[in-house]
C-alpha cells in the first residue's frame, strides 16, 4: 500500500513539473526551440544626427536580451531578429514660466522596431517605441544628453523586450 502511495505521489509530481515547463519567473515566454537572437544595427534616421547614438542603442538592446535570457547572440540566421531605426530625436519646451519662457525642456526619442520570430511567425511585430527625458531649461542639452540617453534607451529597450519576449 505504501509503495502504491509513493508511486502515485511521484506520478503527480512528474505531471506537475511537466505542466510548469513553459513557465518562467521572469515572465519571459520563449519556446524551447529558440536558441539564438540577432540585433541588426538601428540606424539613426531622425532629422538630428548625433554620432554614436545608433550604436549605443543597438548595444543596449543586445545587452538587455543577453542579460535577461539564455539566448545566444549571433550575427546572422538567428531564431529571433530585431531591426529598425531611430526615427525621432527632438527637444521641445515642456513647461513655461510666467514670462513665457521655457522652464523645462523635453528630449524625446522614438524608435521603430521590427521583430521576426522564425519559430513562430505569428509573434512577428512592428511597433514604434518612444520615451522622453525632462531637464531644466537653464541646462544645455549637451550637458544632460548622456544621462537622458541612458534613461530613454533603458526604457525603450525594456519596452521592446516586454513586447517581444515577455508579451506584456
Amino acid at each position: 500500500m505504501k509503495k502504491l502511495q509513493h508511486i502515485a505521489i511521484g506520478l503527480i509530481a512528474l505531471v506537475l513539473i511537466q505542466g510548469c515547463g513553459a513557465y518562467s519567473f521572469s515572465g519571459i515566454s520563449i519556446s524551447p526551440e529558440t536558441k539564438t537572437f540577432q540585433v541588426n544595427f538601428f540606424q539613426n534616421q531622425s532629422p538630428r544626427i548625433f554620432p554614436g547614438v545608433d550604436q549605443t542603442f543597438t548595444n543596449q538592446l543586445q545587452d538587455l536580451i543577453l542579460n535577461q535570457t539564455n539566448l545566444d547572440l549571433v550575427t546572422s540566421s538567428a531564431d529571433l531578429i530585431y531591426e529598425g531605426e531611430i526615427v525621432q530625436d527632438y527637444v521641445s519646451p515642456n513647461t513655461a514660466t510666467s514670462d513665457i519662457t521655457a522652464a523645462q525642456n523635453r528630449l524625446t526619442i522614438s524608435v521603430n522596431m521590427r521583430f521576426y520570430d522564425s519559430k513562430d511567425p505569428a509573434q512577428d511585430l512592428e511597433q514604434r517605441f518612444s520615451f522622453f527625458f525632462d531637464y531644466p531649461a537653464s541646462a544645455s542639452e549637451n550637458t544632460v544628453r548622456d544621462e537622458a540617453l541612458q534613461v530613454i534607451f533603458e526604457r525603450i529597450t525594456q519596452d521592446i523586450f516586454n513586447a517581444t519576449l515577455a508579451r506584456w
